[in-house]
C-alpha cells in the first residue's frame, strides 16, 4: 500500500471512529450527551483535523464519492480512483471495528442502529426512501461544489480545510433527521456491517446518491470553474 493509500485508510478510520463514535458513545449520554448539533460538529472536526494531516499526502478525500467527483471534475486520475475507493472503506470498517470494540464493553450494550444510515422506519425523522435519495444527491452535490471550490487555484491558500469541515457540519445539520447523514459511501458501508440486515439492505441508496450527486457535482463545476486546472 502507497502512502496516498495508507493516509487514506487513517484518515477515513478517524473519519468513522470521530463521527460516528461521537453518535454511539456520546450523543444519547444522559448526563453529556452532546445530540445532533454535537455530532455535526465531529464529523466536521475529523475533516479539518484530517484535511492538514494528511491533505498534503494523499488530498483528504476519506470518501468515494469525494474522489469520484474530483475525478469528474478533472482534479484527480482515473488510475487512482480504485485503490483509493478500496482505502477509504478498509479504513471506515476499521474504524467501525474499533468503536464496535470500544462500544460492547459496555454492560447491557446493545448495536441498534449503530449510527447507520436509513430511510422509512430507519430514518430519524422517519422519511421517505424518495426524500433520503433527494436529500443525499443535493448533500453530496454541495459538498463536492464546496471541495472543488476550495481547493481551486484561485482560491484563497491555506483555508480549504475549514471550508470543507464547515460545510461538513451544515450538512449533517441539515440531513441527521432524514437520513442520519451518509454523503459518504464508506462510512455507510462500515456502520451497516455491524447493524446487519436492514442496513445492508439499504445501503444501496447511500452508495448511488453521493456518487451521483458528486458526479453532477464535478460536471457542474467544470462548467463554471473560471479555468481548469
Amino acid at each position: 500500500m502507497s502512502k496516498k493509500f495508507a493516509a487514506e485508510f487513517v484518515g477515513t478510520l478517524w473519519l468513522v471512529l470521530g463521527g460516528c463514535g461521537s453518535a454511539v458513545l456520546a450523543a444519547g449520554f444522559p448526563e453529556l450527551g452532546i445530540g445532533f448539533a454535537g455530532v455535526s460538529l465531529a464529523f466536521g472536526l475529523t475533516v479539518v483535523t484530517m484535511a492538514y494531516a494528511i491533505g498534503h499526502i494523499s488530498g483528504c478525500h476519506l470518501n468515494p464519492a469525494v474522489s469520484v467527483g474530483l475525478w469528474i471534475g478533472g482534479r484527480f486520475e482515473a488510475k487512482e480512483l480504485i485503490p483509493y475507493i478500496i482505502a477509504q472503506v478498509l479504513g471506515g470498517i476499521a474504524g467501525a471495528s474499533i468503536l464496535y470494540l470500544v462500544a460492547s464493553g459496555k454492560p447491557g450494550f446493545e448495536i441498534a442502529g449503530f449510527a447507520s444510515n436509513g430511510y422509512g422506519e430507519h430514518s430519524p425523522g422517519g422519511y421517505s426512501m424518495m426524500a433520503a435519495l433527494i436529500t443525499e444527491v443535493v448533500m453530496t452535490f454541495i459538498f463536492l461544489v464546496i471541495i472543488l471550490g476550495a481547493t481551486h487555484s484561485k482560491a484563497p491558500k491555506g483555508f480549504a480545510g475549514l471550508a470543507i469541515g464547515l460545510g461538513l457540519v451544515l450538512i449533517h445539520l441539515i440531513s441527521i433527521p432524514v437520513t442520519n447523514t451518509s454523503v459518504n459511501p464508506a462510512r455507510s458501508t462500515s456502520q451497516a456491517i455491524f447493524a446487519g440486515d436492514w442496513a445492508l439492505s439499504q445501503l444501496w441508496l447511500f452508495w448511488v446518491a453521493p456518487i451521483a450527486g458528486a458526479i453532477l457535482a464535478g460536471i457542474f463545476y467544470r462548467f463554471i470553474s473560471p479555468e481548469n486546472e
